[in-house]
């Protein structure tokens, strides 16, 4: 029964009622009975005594003759079941109100209460009756004559066991209470626990479905806070594990794409040579060209694949060095002016003569610029301009690089620096695994600065690239 959670929010919320209302109840009947009931029955009895002293005083007569104490005591019989006895001087019984104390006419009472009694004390006590199986209030009051002379002793008793009678209609009261607050309980309980356990339940299949393998859509987020929460965070769960599998089969198509064409090329080349077009200088020198190119693409593919490997493991360590721009910006842009010029493309390098010296790693940073003039050579049709500006600020030292191509769709400007985002490839244009710019940003922040696109479809794309200085 309790193996579920339901069940034991159930029994959680109705153990209260099942405990502390019993309780409550028993600790209310007894304190009523104990503090209220039983003080205000014995002053009654006390009180009784004290009246029936007090009239058999002025008739000292009535104690020589128990007939006349007979019909006394049918005056004072009580419709309840109060008794009234009268007893001598020395504790004999002379006359009882209750007939089945006949027999136990002239028996004394106990020496202890006929000295207390004689000594002008009156009596209350409580103790067990063997005969009503229950406890009786006693009252004994002495009678005093008008010359202060003992001569005669009152007794009146009151069996306890008419009182929980009494409270009869006050235990089914609380029974009942009880079984309202039970149902009530148990009612409240199962929509709260049902609240809380079918959310729950949803995550837990969520997530074996997850460990399985199995398709899965989006939780609903419902429930308390807590369970909203795990929702969520499952919800997430889901969302990267799709992303993952997404970039693993994106990785895959991806190398199977970049390493075919460069493979195929050497194979090609290969089997050339081996019909013997090495026997032809100017084709030889052709082949091997081409061979070293497609080896240089290969290499570069293992290095942006070495560089992801370091973004997911964090290893990005940077090597700082002081950096002159001026002389080091031509160096690195040289050999892309040379593509930039086989392609017709206009290019442009400004750099002031005052720009400061900033230190950075001069090969990362390089490889974020390379990157960046790389895709701008690559996207800009012939006849089209690279325009690459380097400036500052107070704060940082910055690269602009621009060029003439399609532009970039606003909706895509916000992924292009995830890794393998490509877009959409509605021209022929190789574009590579699409790490470059996910290199180039991590690089970016890994020097504390940043990287920032302004583009316009059709009018071309303009990155920047800003290093603090401090």
């Amino acid at each position: 029964m309790l193996r579920t959670l339901r069940n034991r929010l159930i029994l959680s919320h109705i153990l209260p009622f099942l405990i502390v209302i019993p309780l409550a109840g028993i600790a209310f009947i007894y304190i009523l009975e104990t503090k209220v009931i039983l003080p205000r029955f014995t002053n009654e009895l006390v009180a009784d005594a004290r009246l029936i002293s007090e009239l058999t005083s002025e008739q000292p007569e009535l104690w020589q003759d128990t007939t006349k104490l007979e019909a006394l005591i049918q005056r004072f019989k009580s419709q309840n079941d109060a008794q009234t006895m009268f007893y001598d001087i020395n504790g004999l019984l002379l006359a009882s109100s209750d007939p089945k104390n006949e027999n136990q006419l002239g028996s004394l009472l106990s020496n202890d209460d006929i000295a207390r009694v004689q000594d002008g004390m009156i009596i209350k006590k409580i103790k067990y009756h063997q005969e009503y199986m229950a406890e009786v209030i006693e009252v004994f009051a002495p009678v005093i004559s008008s010359d202060n002379q003992l001569i005669g002793i009152i007794g009146i008793s009151y069996p306890f066991l008419s009182i929980p009678e009494e409270f009869l209609q006050l235990r089914y009261i609380i029974l009942g209470i009880l079984a309202f607050a039970l149902i009530i309980g148990v009612g409240l309980s199962s929509v709260l626990a049902i609240t809380i356990s079918i959310p729950l339940q949803h995550v837990t299949e969520a997530i074996d479905k997850l460990a399985k393998g199995d398709n899965l859509d989006y939780l609903e987020v419902q429930g308390p806070e807590e369970i909203k929460s795990l929702a969520k965070s499952t919800n997430l769960l889901f969302e990267r594990i799709q992303n993952h599998e997404k970039t693993r089969k994106q990785l895959l198509a991806n190398l199977i794409h970049e390493l075919g064409r460069p493979l195929g090329a050497l194979r090609s080349g290969i089997q050339s040579l081996k019909l013997g077009a090495g026997k032809d200088p100017q084709l030889l020198d052709d082949l091997t060209t081409g061979i070293d190119a497609e080896m240089v693409r290969l290499q570069e593919l293992l290095d942006d694949l070495a560089h992801l490997h370091d973004q997911v493991y964090g290893f990005l360590e940077l090597n700082r060095e002081n950096i002159t721009p001026q002389s080091w910006l031509p160096k690195v842009l040289r050999p892309w002016q040379e593509i930039a010029a086989e392609k017709e493309l206009d290019w442009t390098l400004e750099i002031p003569e005052n720009l400061p010296d900033f230190k950075a790693d001069p090969l990362r940073l390089a490889q974020i610029i390379e990157n960046l003039v790389s895709n701008a050579i690559k996207y800009t049709p012939k006849d089209g301009s690279v325009k690459i500006i380097a400036g500052n600020d107070p704060n940082n030292i910055w690269f602009k690089v621009c060029d003439t191509g399609p532009g970039i769709p606003p909706e895509d400007e916000n992924k292009i620096f995830e890794p393998f985002y490509r877009g959409e490839q509605k021209d022929k244009i190789i574009r590579g695994m699409g790490l470059g710019l996910s290199i180039a940003h991590d690089l970016a922040i890994a020097h504390k600065g940043e990287i920032l696109v302004d583009s316009k479809l059709g009018q071309g794309s303009t990155f920047t690239v800003s290093i603090p200085t401090d």
